[in-house]
């Protein structure tokens, strides 16, 4: 074992070395990049138009990106933001403020592994040329191997110039195992995709495979078997005191620290601190359809059924808690559809064809929009994601904010963050976390692309198998 260990080592060192002194002259540029952002078009086929929008939208990564890192930029604003965790302290009456300060440097590791999804579909697509594509990627690695990881886990943020960690709050300064498991699926989508045999590809291969063995999943039970927990710091152990409990957003990190080969975390600690918290079931009917999972009333933000399905396939997923989750994903997404229509606080222009509530930027700062807290913003990105899960209605509302509301809300990176008519506010902002899945999601509906590649993986389907899922992915 230990032999074997060594030889790999071994050979990744050789390859990474081989790699780094030819690499600025063994990878080509594939031809032009052709993204040039557009107008609203009018009179054309609904292919066309999801071809536009997932097009613009990867203009954010790709554009956009830090010039020095290649990383995702948390947003394409450099004012202060006002960030309201509500759907965290669930507690408080009041949402618990937080303000920080955003500028040109901070990098979200999260929005990245959105980003190098999306940089695949982008391939896949013929935006830009395979090898232009691996230029960047190869970029984005080699800044992340020399920047600030504890234990292999990231930090939320990042300083996309220099790779150290930019805090998220006073004791938030060290590692957040969540926006990691984002990242590491979209380094191992990229990893399957980009598995030929020339040295830039293999080179690719091998440094995802130093950060995949690296990471430390485990540490994040803090030694035990009860809980697994959302940070770390060195500065702060865990004094942060964050168990990552569900049902959210977190479920892929749960899959992902179970499919590591090296630090996998074991079924019975997902049992104690996810499927055991009082949040995790949910089995009521709301507007006719019942929602499995969940402590929110009538769901809670819609990126709950995307950002862990970004890489997961839902249909034909089961656990052995005989939960459906083709059904989950759909039902969550159902209920948000007919609340909005319902519109019980008679917001301005909630309808069958504008709807949609997640987390994202408002006329109150950021806020985790859902039933319970219901703003009058909506945000495109919840609409445009579920696109996998409730096609037509989806297209309807894309029509709309394309169509009708393009002159407020339609730009060089595709749809503003979230609008409010009853507020006569329109975002001028764009996230990462909320760009990314629009790109992936389609394109997860259109072709399946995403889902085959991360499924397809041996040890995602390992991580799944030992947390007692079934999938039509996983091979016996």
């Amino acid at each position: 074992m230990k032999k074997s260990f060594i030889l790999a080592f071994v050979l990744i060192a050789f390859v990474v070395a081989a790699f780094a002194q030819k690499k600025h002259t063994a990878i080509k540029t594939a031809g032009p990049v052709d993204i040039t952002p557009v107008g609203v078009v009018k009179n054309i086929s609904d292919s066309a138009l999801l071809d536009i929008v997932q097009r613009q939208t990867f203009r954010y990564f790709w554009d956009f990106a830090h010039p020095v890192s290649g990383l995702a930029r948390e947003r394409d604003n450099t004012v202060k933001a006002e960030y309201y965790w509500d759907y965290i302290n669930e507690a408080d009456n009041e949402p618990n403020l937080s303000k920080s300060t955003f500028g040109p440097e901070a990098c979200a590791i999260g929005g990245t592994g959105m980003g190098i999804l999306s940089t695949v579909v982008a391939v896949n697509r013929g935006w830009i040329g395979r090898d232009t594509a691996l230029k960047r990627l190869i970029k984005i690695v080699d800044f992340l191997i020399k920047a600030d990881c504890y234990h292999g886990i990231y930090p939320h943020f990042m300083n996309g110039k220099t790779g150290k960690t930019i805090p998220f709050g006073r004791i938030d300064d060290g590692a957040d195992i969540v926006e990691t498991s984002y990242l590491m699926m979209g380094l191992l989508t990229a990893k399957e995709y980009f598995k030929g045999n020339s040295l830039p590809e293999r080179y690719f291969q091998k440094r995802v495979q130093q950060m995949w063995y690296a990471a430390d999943w485990n540490w994040h039970s803090n030694g035990g078997n009860q809980h697994l927990y959302w940070h770390w710091s060195p500065y702060n152990d865990f004094d942060m005191n964050f168990p990552v409990f569900g049902y959210d957003e977190a479920l892929i990190t749960y899959i992902i620290a179970a499919a590591s080969p090296g630090h996998p975390i074991s079924k019975e600690l997902y049992e104690n601190s996810w499927v055991k918290g009082s949040g995790w079931k949910n089995g009521k009917t709301y507007y006719n359809y019942v929602l499995p999972l969940g402590n929110y009333n009538g769901g809670g933000p819609l990126f709950f059924e995307q950002y862990t399905y970004l890489g997961i396939d839902p249909n034909g997923l089961a656990d052995d808690h005989d939960i459906d989750y083709a059904v989950q994903t759909k039902n969550h997404t159902l209920i948000n559809r007919a609340y909005c229509i319902d519109n019980p606080k008679h917001f301005k222009g909630y309808g069958a064809n504008c709807w949609g509530l997640t987390a994202g930027d408002s006329w109150k700062g950021y806020v985790a929009h859902c039933p319970e807290d219901d703003r009058g913003v909506i945000q495109p990105t919840a609409a445009l994601s579920s696109f996998p899960y409730t096609p037509e209605y989806s297209m309807q509302a894309l029509k709309h904010f394309y169509y009708d509301m393009g002159d407020k809300i339609w730009g060089p990176y595709g749809f503003a963050d979230g609008f409010s008519e009853s507020h006569n506010w329109y975002a001028k902002t764009h996230l990462a976390i909320d760009q990314g899945p629009i790109v992936v999601m389609i394109e997860n509906y259109r072709t399946g692309l995403i889902w085959k590649l991360f499924m397809n993986n041996p040890d995602v389907q390992n991580g799944l198998k030992r947390l007692g899922f079934n999938s039509k992915w996983i091979k016996q």
